[in-house]
């Protein structure tokens, strides 16, 4: 028996590839498909079973495309929200791979047909090797409420509970917890930092286990916790298995300075690099995303049909970023700056640039100027910097001219350590604001010092 957990670099995505002889069962597999097929390779197996936890919402699910590269069956619960599989498994289903039995279990509340898989050794084990939670069970944590209805996340959070306890809980406590997300997430809040655990480790620390039924709904349904627009758009394309890549690696099209300032005019440019250099000169009217963080906030400010240029630090960058979008749908990205930010820079094009400044400096203005804080609503209830205004970032956008704001006053925009307040300083520049300034290292760095917080 061998097991590799395979990562999606930006969404903090897990899938498992777990084979025995010569079959092998990929759970909840992402878009691009390659990774899975060289692993089994190297395993020296084949894929024959694709099984999902649940249809995802957060990134575009491979399933059918990996489906159709292999011959393998997709398996999944009878539940109309899956929208398709080979195989639909009924609670306490089993089905085998090699000698490994894998027993189903429905575990509603993240989402209605939540499943999760337990894996035993052979037909006759008595305790389970593993299982794989979806999003039902995290490390230190459980999946959000709030998905299937935002006004019912408390009965969805005790949905959670019960599924938990009446389902996984009697299960052999060194059994392996195996979740489709790690810290970093959409899907969740507060996970734990570690690379493995059991489900007798997450009795130990895990609030679903802690806490009583009551006080876990209330607190896991109390979260609040921004639901990023495009996961509607991936409910719909993982209805049906998702989608196969829409390009191969190397297809998108390097334009010269020039090409790129034509083409890309009154487009949506993202600049993939960090806030600094973005602070220090950018093309005008620009957004600002750092590459890590396209996979989240390049769907919140464009729609699945919006045409994107990209401006990167190289032309090295360009793929892992389009690869970055492609997981959330983004297909159209219409070309990148050949060369990077330097290339549009040495050619004399049009430049923009914005401030940073430092918490230290901010603590000794004479005048203390505008603060926006864009994160979260409970980071920022948590706590802030005083006199802070809170906008989620995602939401500043369509919300910029409800705030209370003075375009012409000095307006600084911190985070957490200066990337999400970067997105915002580029959103708020396009907005006509003229001295915007990223509190660079953010509340972090704030907090560190020691300076006053509320």
């Amino acid at each position: 028996m061998k097991l590799q957990r395979i990562e999606t670099p930006g969404i903090a995505h897990y899938a498992w590839l777990l084979a025995e002889g010569s079959e092998a069962m990929i759970v909840d597999p992402s878009r691009h498909v390659q990774k899975y097929l060289n692993a089994a390779r190297d395993m020296g197996t084949r894929i024959t079973h694709i099984v999902e936890t649940h249809r995802q919402e957060d990134f575009v699910m491979g399933s059918a495309w990996l489906a159709k590269r292999t011959g393998a069956k997709i398996l999944n619960g009878n539940f109309d929200t899956f929208g398709h599989g080979d195989v639909r498994l009924e609670d306490g289903d089993t089905f085998c791979v090699g000698q490994l039995l894998i027993r189903a279990f429905h575990t509603p509340g993240h989402t209605p047909e939540s499943m999760c898989y337990a894996v035993y050794e052979d037909e006759n084990a008595e305790s389970a090797w593993a299982i794989f939670t979806g999003d039902t069970l995290f490390f230190g944590d459980t999946g959000r409420s709030d998905l299937p209805a935002k006004d019912k996340s408390v009965e969805n959070a005790a949905l959670i509970y019960d599924s938990v306890h009446s389902k996984l809980a009697a299960l052999d406590d060194t059994a392996l917890i195996l979740p489709a997300h790690g810290p970093g997430s959409v899907c969740g809040s507060g996970m734990a930092e570690r690379s493995w655990s059991t489900l007798g480790d997450e009795k130990t620390y895990n609030d679903v286990f802690t806490l009583s039924r009551e006080e876990f709904a209330q607190k896991k349904g109390g979260e609040r916790i921004p639901r990023p627009p495009y996961f509607r758009h991936m409910e719909e394309v993982n209805l049906n298995g998702g989608l196969p890549p829409a390009r191969r690696t190397g297809d998108t099209v390097l334009l010269p300075a020039d090409d790129f300032a034509e083409f890309a005019k009154d487009e949506r440019i993202y600049d993939t690099r960090l806030p600094e250099a973005f602070a220090g000169a950018h093309i005008p009217d620009s957004y600002s995303i750092w590459q890590g963080g396209l996979p989240v906030f390049g769907g919140w400010l464009a729609d699945t049909d919006s045409p994107i240029y990209l401006v990167t630090s190289s032309n090295e960058d360009v793929d892992p970023a389009v690869r970055h979008l492609s997981n959330i749908g983004l297909d159209n990205v219409r070309g990148a700056l050949a060369g990077g930010f330097e290339a549009w820079r040495d050619a004399g094009k049009n430049l923009r640039q914005s401030t940073a400044t430092t918490p230290r400096a901010l603590k000794e203005m004479e005048q203390t100027p505008q603060l926006l804080d864009v994160r979260e609503t409970d980071e920022f209830e948590s706590e802030h910097i005083p006199n802070a205004i809170n906008c989620y970032v995602g939401y500043l956008e369509d919300e910029i001219n409800d705030l209370p704001l003075d375009k012409d006053r000095p307006l600084v925009v911190t985070c957490g350590v200066g990337h999400r307040a970067g997105v915002a300083v580029s959103i708020l520049l396009k907005a006509g604001f003229r001295d915007v300034r990223n509190l660079l290292g953010g509340m972090k760095a704030w907090t560190a010092l020691g300076f006053p917080i509320e």
